[in-house]
């Protein structure tokens, strides 16, 4: 099965250690206003440092995910933590926010925010399945571009883009918040990904073990020394060198 690389759309972070301690109410849910790049949520949005690789759904099952979204259909709802500093870590839902952001943003693997992301070089693969989920959705939702045009010019898009753009402005996907430090964020995501897509003992070892030389030189050679660095914590000179044996033929 081929699948849709929507890896960058969500920047990793090394997982802090403290909860926020600030007592505020958090928000309940989302709308596609805070996934824009220039809403207050989206750009503190994280992926924790252990989180697999948002690369498991294929051009169906994004298309269908942000289908049933605009269609107003049950959504479950996407899980976060809020560390001391600020930034929103996704728990559970990095698939579901990632298809969304896509969506709004015109990159499947392939755009102006995945390009950085592998150093300006997108393999073919990459760039072939991203090209076929733009067509794929473009056909069968509409692009988010002629969503916002139908609210403007309605007579330039077709009919059902038009009905479900003025039901966008009120649908939203629930949030659900887990209290207490980083270890129980931490736990939190474990227990979900072996209820639902079950991690494998090979995936597992490697996010228990994420900080040691194994695993960092395994994700290092598996996206050939690009995507997110895991080595950040090395030596400018060593990261360098890890990102060129990584990157060897």
């Amino acid at each position: 099965m081929v699948t849709v690389n929507l890896d960058a759309l969500i920047p990793r972070e090394d997982f802090e250690i403290t909860a926020s301690t600030k007592a505020i109410k958090k928000i309940e849910s989302i709308a596609i206003r805070d996934i824009t790049p220039d809403s207050f949520f989206f750009p503190v949005v994280r992926k924790p440092d252990f989180q697999r690789e948002t690369n498991e759904w294929d051009q169906e099952r994004v298309c269908q995910f942000i289908k049933s979204f605009v269609e107003g259909d049950l959504i479950p709802a996407i899980i976060l933590w809020r560390s001391e500093s600020g930034l929103i870590f996704v728990i559970d839902g990095s698939h579901r926010l990632s298809s969304l952001i896509a969506w709004v943003n015109d990159d499947y693997g392939d755009g102006v925010i995945s390009k950085p992301f592998y150093n300006g070089i997108v393999p073919d693969e990459q760039l072939n399945i991203a090209d076929r989920t733009r067509k794929l959705i473009d056909k069968k939702v509409g692009s988010y571009q002629n969503f916002k045009l139908a609210l403007e010019k309605p007579d330039k898009v077709r009919d059902d883009i038009v009905k479900n753009a003025r039901e966008l402005g009120v649908l939203a996907i629930q949030l659900q918040w887990v209290e207490g430090n980083s270890e129980k964020a931490e736990d939190s995501f474990f227990k979900i990904n072996q209820q639902s897509t079950p991690l494998d003992t090979t995936e597992i070892k490697l996010l228990r073990s994420r900080r040691n030389p194994n695993s960092i030189a395994t994700r290092a050679i598996i996206n050939s020394g690009t995507g997110h660095k895991y080595w950040s914590r090395f030596s400018k000179e060593k990261q360098c060198q890890v990102e060129k044996l990584a990157n060897r033929d």
